[in-house]
């Protein structure tokens, strides 16, 4: 029977991060590691206009930066220059620049896609093997690690096994690890949109009493949009013609980049926070979506996995003992539970404070805004959340 070192359950941007966080030394050190995707990598990169994208904070961007892969990524990444928050109907919006905080973009837009490629491209095949397309349907826990078992009936052991395969883990519910998930009652409405006017590297927050929503620069002057309405009335939405539907939007938004001239295809995401109570056991860490998963509209998800991913990396490189060790795996999820506790916290309090139309409360969030505006140590600390710097003094 097949045996590596370590295997990925999730060949995703998650799971395909890892790998190359750990490749470098690993070939040193010998180890093998085996990514298993129910989905083969394209062979390249192929434009969309309707291509889904992730908002990598300025912490995420300096975590390629050191991984070697930012050069690539970075010739289909839109920065985003400033944040405009807004709440509608309302005088006070609150303004981040990366030229306030002295960085070259508080974030950066790019398409799924594209980060995907250039992650994969940059995999070396003598220590990082793909089992691709196949699915993982039995996992099952050994002495020294573990045996899955795959789709085709092969099986495979690893000293250590990473379930990095997104929110609907089924493994996770097989090996017993429960899940905490609070609905929102609500779902994401993803979309592209071209505007009349230049974006200029400008994302827009916007705060209504039906939802928040917002606008991230992407590359060829379209936005991304996540627009969060009720779940009903996101599936009206979704079910509209392109021009009922843009015009829907302009209403809710506004003029500030001119007419809505172009939607692209809609998806629709059912929104919870979700927690799992176990991250580690002994020989396996449940990375990504299968550990948490967080509103979209706070922009934290994506990039809270991937300083998990690399603190992880990180961890298991400076140990001398063997992979899989319990207090290895232990010391990971020590060293990342301030961050995860605070972002959670931070995305869920956002998410709930800007989805009331209690007037107490929006009076009191508008308020927010203004001094948030006007007060630059709370301007700092909410732009630090923004830019994935909030618990850590550099990334």
């Amino acid at each position: 029977m097949a045996r590596v070192d370590i295997a990925i359950i999730g060949g995703g941007l998650v799971g395909a991060s890892l790998a190359l966080a750990l490749q470098a030394e690993a070939k040193q050190r010998g180890w093998s590691i085996c990514l298993i995707e129910p989905f083969t990598p394209g062979s390249g990169y192929q434009p969309s206009y309707d291509a889904r994208s992730t908002a990598l904070s300025f912490g995420s961007q300096q975590i390629y930066q050191r991984l070697g892969l930012w050069s690539q990524i970075s010739q289909r990444a839109e920065p985003i220059k400033q944040i405009h928050v807004s709440d509608r109907g309302r005088f006070a919006a609150a303004r981040l620049s990366a030229e306030d905080e002295g960085v070259p973009a508080l974030g950066y837009v790019v398409e799924n896609a594209w980060l995907g490629e250039c992650l994969w491209q940059a995999l070396d095949p003598q220590v990082v093997s793909w089992r691709s397309p196949a699915q993982v349907t039995r996992i099952q826990a050994l002495a020294d690690g573990y045996r899955l078992t795959l789709d085709d009936g092969s099986e495979l052991e690893c000293n250590l096994a990473t379930l990095a395969e997104g929110g609907r883990s089924g493994l996770r519910e097989q090996l017993g690890i429960a899940v905490s998930t609070t609905p929102y009652g609500q779902s994401a409405l993803i979309a592209n949109v071209s505007p009349q006017e230049p974006h200029h590297g400008l994302a827009f927050e916007r705060f209504t009493e039906e939802g928040p929503m917002a606008l991230l620069p992407l590359a060829d002057n379209r936005c991304a949009l996540v627009w969060t309405r009720a779940t009903l009335e996101a599936e009206r939405l979704s079910a509209l013609d392109d021009t009922a539907f843009l015009a829907e939007l302009q209403q809710a938004f506004g003029y500030r980049l001119g007419s809505l001239r172009q939607v692209g295809t809609r998806h629709l995401y059912p929104l919870a926070l979700t927690a799992a109570k176990e991250q580690v056991r002994k020989h396996l860490v449940v990375l990504g979506n299968a550990a948490h998963s967080l509103h979209p509209i706070a922009g934290q998800g994506y990039n809270l996995s991937l300083r998990d991913t690399l603190v992880l990396a990180e961890t298991l490189l400076a140990s001398t003992a063997p992979l899989g060790d319990l207090a290895t795996l232990q010391r990971y999820l020590s060293r990342q539970q301030t961050d995860q506790q605070l972002t959670v916290g931070f995305s869920d309090q956002v998410t709930r404070l800007f989805s009331t139309g209690q007037p107490l409360l929006a009076a009191g969030r508008n308020l927010g805004l203004l001094g948030l505006d006007l007060l630059p140590p709370a301007k700092r600390w909410f732009a630090r959340q923004a830019m994935g710097l909030g618990t850590r003094s550099e990334s």
